[in-house]
Formats: C-alpha cells, sequence, structure tokens
C-alpha cells in the first residue's frame, strides 16, 4: 500500500490544517460522483485522511507503518475462516465486555457528507436504503506463549441474530409485504443534518422500513417484524503467529444483523497480550534477567537459559564475565507477523548474591578480599 502522506500529497511533518485542506482539494478533484471522478482513488484519499487526520491514529501510523490487509485465513493460507479478515493497528477507545456498539472503519459516512457537500447527491441516495446492523467490538486476551503459532479461537456473543422462522424478512412465511407509507415505496426519507462543512441536507433510509420501500402484511411472530431476534452465537476466529497487543481482527458479517435482511454489521476484536512472569516483550525481541554466581562469572560456565517455548539453551559465558553483560540468542524471540522469520532473545547476566555463608566460604571471600578481588 502507497504511502498515506505521498497519497495526499503532503510532507511526514505536515500540520493538521494541511493535511485537512489537501483532502479536501483531492476529495473534490476525485468524488465518484463527479465527472472524472475515481471511485479508487477517493476511497484510496479517504483512508489515508482517516489515519492521519486523528492524532492517535497518525502516532500509530508512524509507528508501525500502513494497515495489515489481507491478513486473514484466506490472504496467507491460515487455517480456519470462511470470513474475510482484515488485520490492522487500532488504538479505539474499545469498551470493557461484549457488544460494545458504534465502532465503524467504514468511509462510507464521510463519502455521503461529502457527496451531499459538493452536490454529488446521486452516490448518497444510493448509500441511503444500505443502512446495515451496527459493528461489535471486544477485547480478547492471550498469553505471551501463544503469539508463537497460529490459533484458533472461540467467542460467544449474544447479539441481534437474522431470525430463525422468517430468515430475515420480517414477514410470515408464504405471506405478502406491502408499500411503506412512511416513504411511499422510495425507501428513502429527506433529513437535514449538521457536519464540519456546515448544515446539508442528506438522502436517509425510511426509519419504517429501513430502506426496503415496503413492510410486511403480516409481521412475523418471533421477531415482530425485525427480521432478527437476540440469541447467542459462537464465532471461531484464527489469531495468528506474533500478534502484539493493540491488533484488532475483523470478521466481516458478524456484528449485529440488520433489518428486515439489510447487511450485518462487522465484528472487531481486539487482541491484548498477557505481561509474561520471566520475559519482556519489545516488538518481536525478549528479554530476560538471569542470575548467575560470581564464581561462573569469573571463571566461566554453561549455563542453562530457558526460552519461551520450554526448552533449555546453554549459553557459554566466558571466564572474567561482568555483571550485566547482555548476549543475544538468534531467532529466540517471537515470529515476525509478516514473514517466516524470529526476533531474538537477549540475556542479561545479574550475579546474585547469598544470603547465607558457611564459615568456610566466608573465609574464602576473606581471602579474595584481601587480594584485591
Amino acid at each position: 500500500m502507497r504511502d498515506y502522506y505521498d497519497i495526499l500529497g503532503v510532507t511526514k511533518n505536515a500540520s493538521q490544517e494541511e493535511i485537512k485542506k489537501a483532502y479536501y482539494r483531492l476529495a473534490h478533484k476525485y468524488h465518484p460522483d463527479k465527472g472524472g471522478g475515481d471511485e479508487q482513488k477517493f476511497k484510496e484519499i479517504s483512508q489515508a485522511y482517516a489515519v492521519l487526520s486523528d492524532k492517535e491514529k497518525r502516532d500509530q501510523y508512524d509507528k508501525f507503518g500502513s494497515t495489515f490487509e489481507g491478513g486473514g485465513p484466506q490472504g496467507q493460507g491460515w487455517p480456519g475462516g470462511g470470513f474475510d479478515f482484515n488485520w490492522f493497528w487500532g488504538q479505539q477507545p474499545f469498551g470493557q465486555g461484549q457488544n460494545n456498539q458504534g465502532f465503524e472503519f467504514d468511509f462510507g459516512d464521510l463519502d455521503e457528507v461529502i457527496g451531499e457537500v459538493f452536490g454529488f447527491g446521486r452516490r448518497a441516495s444510493r448509500k441511503a436504503g444500505q443502512k446495515k446492523g451496527k459493528d461489535i467490538s471486544i477485547d480478547t486476551e492471550i498469553n505471551l506463549e501463544d503469539t508463537l503459532k497460529g490459533s484458533q479461537r472461540v467467542v460467544h456473543l449474544e447479539k441481534m441474530n437474522v431470525c430463525p422462522r422468517c430468515r430475515g424478512s420480517g414477514a410470515e412465511p408464504d405471506t405478502k409485504t406491502k408499500k411503506c407509507p412512511t416513504c411511499g415505496g422510495s425507501g428513502q426519507v429527506q433529513e437535514v443534518k449538521r457536519s464540519f462543512f456546515g448544515s446539508y441536507t442528506q438522502t436517509a433510509a425510511c426509519p419504517q422500513c429501513n430502506g426496503t420501500g415496503s413492510i410486511p402484511e403480516k409481521p412475523c411472530n418471533v421477531c415482530k417484524g425485525e427480521g432478527r431476534v437476540k440469541n447467542s452465537e459462537e464465532i471461531s476466529f484464527f489469531v495468528p503467529a506474533g500478534v502484539d497487543t493493540g491488533q484488532i481482527v475483523k470478521i466481516e458479517g458478524k456484528g449485529e444483523a440488520g433489518k428486515r435482511g439489510m447487511k450485518s454489521g462487522d465484528l472487531y476484536i481486539r487482541i491484548f497480550v498477557k505481561k509474561h512472569p520471566i520475559f519482556e516483550r519489545e516488538g518481536d525481541d525478549l528479554y530476560v534477567s538471569f542470575p548467575v554466581s560470581f564464581s561462573q562469572l569469573s571463571l566461566g560456565a554453561e549455563i542453562e537459559i530457558p526460552t519461551l517455548e520450554g526448552t533449555k539453551f546453554i549459553l557459554e559465558v566466558p571466564a572474567g564475565t561482568d555483571t550485566g553483560k547482555v548476549f543475544r540468542i538468534s531467532r529466540k524471540g517471537i515470529p515476525h507477523f509478516s514473514d517466516r522469520d524470529r526476533g531474538d532473545l537477549y540475556v542479561e547476566l545479574a550475579a546474585k548474591t547469598p544470603k547465607k555463608l558457611s564459615k568456610k566460604q566466608k573465609e574464602l571471600l576473606e581471602q579474595l578480599k584481601n587480594e584485591g578481588l
């Protein structure tokens, strides 16, 4: 993916005002409903602006780079799936627990506002009837050991799902529908909204028929005409090796079901990696402080260093090693998210001071002390 700054034609030191002006200019130029517009370019600049106009997202982008696209099972041959996954870095304010609503990465609303303000109302009108179900955002925790290899996981969500009786239509089986009295069958109503551009008139989905233009003559006995009911669903998803805290997996269509057959929202699962009692993680590298005796540092030794896999690595300590010396063990860290390589393990040797000494040990230490050691 191209650099976001390059897409907007600004430098990495550009101010928020410069970024905003660049976006407005390009949005007006490339909007799909304008003659000579380009839908792909418009989506590209909208995505770039959505990141660079937000301080937290911009900082995250500057640190980690562009989003991870196509990181799901189909993208790289991971097991499981059946849904489209997209991985990206996110620092959105997720609440605790399940069914935190309103988390939306769709640029449709911004697209709609641009269209209305610049006079490209045709696109907004087409989108008016496409009101989908709400997105859901949840958090999940994994152990540091779980980042060594991919794993399939399951969450149970209590949410709005498609009604099993009417299959989302909202009507009793084998019954007909009638024209919506509110919108006259168009599925759309006009409403005035305010935005950072100013006031504008928007074509929105009809609240009674949800943009379909029709309502059931006989509402479904189970969902009462809504086309969806609240129940529990088991959802399986794949967590790849190398994942870190703050990364999010998106499962399309696994948010709340839309009303009367409308498209379902998406599910966003943010990953948190638990703190390990021994290892510290920095990027894909691991750090561990290992206690050794004064004699091992002075005379040299072979010591067994623990690894995150649970195995032991034999580290040869040269004679005369100072306390605090750090050794690097290649490829014993966390797998890289984007390739098959791994980070490294850094081992700091720390001399341990004995709490109790025997008479002979004290005599030997006194002798060493007198000899200036």
